[in-house]
């Protein structure tokens, strides 16, 4: 049998009951990381006296997941298989998803056990009430590829919730007090972690709130929902283009759904 199970995002005392009988009792134990796991282990046996069994451990990520799967055999799960991620809940931006595929297609019992979540616990800790979500994972580093992910986030129709690194932190502020200046956005920091810090207001306002010196840390982004794009020229395009304000308030409006009146307030107001 195989269980997923999720591992506290920073507080250690959000480890499940059910989370720490699976650890103990495994057979084998497969690990983003081994060493981040070992440690876990390790800290669970001295704070709650976490009894273990011997058990083997198998390095599983984002690297080798696949090849993994491919050579691994049905009467592997004959044994109980628990499979962690460094933090969180496995399959969320972590390997477990083809695991869990596999199983499937393998007629392989597997269970899932619930627990710490950086996506959910952020999505709650914002205070947004359109409750409809969509999870963007880290965005592309750069380039179109890049431009293009961060348009599909903003202008889904959703509220959205990124990852992003600290080095990219920054980036990301000023391409959302450009793109969506008035939006409003929460920005979450070392979530259940001494330093957990949150930030929220309208994008434009977000990098004056953020030191610098602040930056370092996990991260976690949610952006409020606004109306749903149906083309891929952003408001950006429009405005490079030679026309006046009011033309392009009312291309803006056609494109994003926002109302003329109040677009074209609020690009005269940038003036």
């Amino acid at each position: 049998m195989l269980t997923l199970v999720p591992t506290p995002i920073g507080n250690i005392a959000d480890i499940s009951l059910r989370a720490m009988d699976k650890l103990a009792h495994a057979d084998i134990l497969l690990c983003e990381d081994t060493r981040v796991t070992k440690k876990l282990l390790h800290i669970l046996s001295e704070r709650y006296n976490l009894q273990r069994k011997e058990q083997e451990f198998i390095s599983l990520h984002s690297h080798n997941e696949k090849a993994f799967i491919q050579k691994v055999s049905k009467e592997f799960f004959d044994a109980d298989v628990v499979y962690v991620s460094d933090a969180g809940m496995p399959g969320i931006s972590d390997p477990g998803q083809l695991l869990v595929r596999y199983c499937q297609d393998n007629a392989v019992q597997y269970d899932i056990l619930p627990g710490a979540n950086a996506l959910l616990t952020a999505f709650v800790a914002s205070g947004f009430v359109n409750t409809q979500m969509l999870f963007f994972g880290f965005l592309p580093h750069k380039g179109k590829d890049r431009s293009k992910g961060l348009q599909g986030a903003l202008h889904n129709g959703f509220t959205t919730v990124l990852y992003e690194a600290p080095h990219r932190l920054d980036k990301l502020m000023k391409e959302l007090a450009e793109e969506v200046p008035n939006r409003r956005v929460f920005f979450a920091k070392e979530l259940t972690k001494k330093y957990q810090s949150f930030f929220h207001g309208p994008a434009k306002d977000i990098l004056k709130q953020i030191p610098k010196d602040t930056i370092k840390g996990e991260w976690v982004v949610v952006v409020e929902a606004g109306a749903a794009r149906q083309s891929t020229i952003s408001e950006k395009d429009v405005l490079s283009l030679d026309m006046s304000k009011k033309t392009a308030s009312k291309l803006i409006s056609k494109i994003t759904g926002e109302n003329i009146k109040e677009c074209y307030t609020r690009l005269t107001q940038d003036d």
